[in-house]
């Protein structure tokens, strides 16, 4: 096996000098054309931050939303959010991604709204919708976790229930559940790459585009892979200096 390894090594090593087999001159920053095609694929970073960002902020609220009744004392109330998650999680994003795209428009139609969907929001809000019964779950979870005293001595002073989780849970819960809020952010970026599917210009879909003039998919995807790396690490330290500020990395 560990032949078979260092063959493969030496292997791989032969091919990327080998200018028959590997075209990394394709995104060759030192040359003309490989600058060119490195600034299109670069291009697309902007489209899937915004996207990203916007889903980002919409499932927070939409999954805060779900989360509170699903807290409830009443039956009626917790069956909502469980129905609501459970339903949301069930669907892979591409076929709701298709759903939203597609069909939502015929929808709007058919009650006498006429509102188009472009690639743009139709990725949102597919986005949004998809991690919001996930960030629900993060959000439920959170909240529960905080001692039941905490609601008891805030109701003793005469708080109220939305005053109690405004000014006591939430503060306390955001805390507990930032690292896990985080990672859905970073799973928002990733998923964001099926908007290419629908035209939405952002990362993947200029690779697409790059690789059906050049030819060259191994290069170009690979590129495509490092400039997601960069994305989920600059995401994971920003992350870190937040959990810092707020506190909620107790080993700091």
């Amino acid at each position: 096996m560990r032949n078979f390894l260092l063959f493969a090594v030496f292997a791989l090593l032969a091919g990327c000098s080998s200018s028959q087999t590997w075209g990394w001159y394709v995104i060759n920053p030192t040359t003309d054309a490989g600058w060119t095609n490195v600034k299109f694929l670069i291009s697309g970073m902007g489209a899937t931050i915004l996207i990203s960002l916007i889903a980002a902020a919409l499932s927070i609220v939409i999954g805060l939303l779900v989360a509170l009744p699903g807290l409830s004392e009443k039956h009626g109330w917790r069956l909502v959010n469980r129905v609501y998650v459970e339903f949301i999680r069930a669907i892979p994003l591409l076929p709701m991604l298709f759903w939203v795209f597609y069909g939502l428009p015929i929808v709007f139609k058919s009650v006498a709204l006429n509102i188009p969907i472009d690639p743009f929001w139709g990725a949102i809000i597919t986005l949004a919708i998809s991690d919001s019964a996930f960030t629900a779950e993060i959000y439920r979870a959170g909240i529960q976790s905080i001692a039941r005293g905490q609601r008891e001595a805030a109701q003793t002073v005469g708080l109220n229930y939305v005053q109690t989780m405004r000014y006591v849970i939430l503060p306390q819960a955001i805390r507990r559940i930032l690292p896990p809020l985080a990672n859905q952010f970073i799973y928002i970026v990733k998923m964001s790459a099926f908007a290419s599917v629908i035209g939405m210009q952002e990362l993947t879909r200029r690779a697409n585009e790059l690789v059906v003039t050049e030819y060259r998919p191994l290069e170009i995807y690979t590129l495509l892979i490092f400039e997601y790396l960069i994305l989920v690490l600059i995401i994971s330290a920003g992350v870190r200096w937040l959990e810092r500020r707020m506190g909620a990395d107790e080993r700091g």
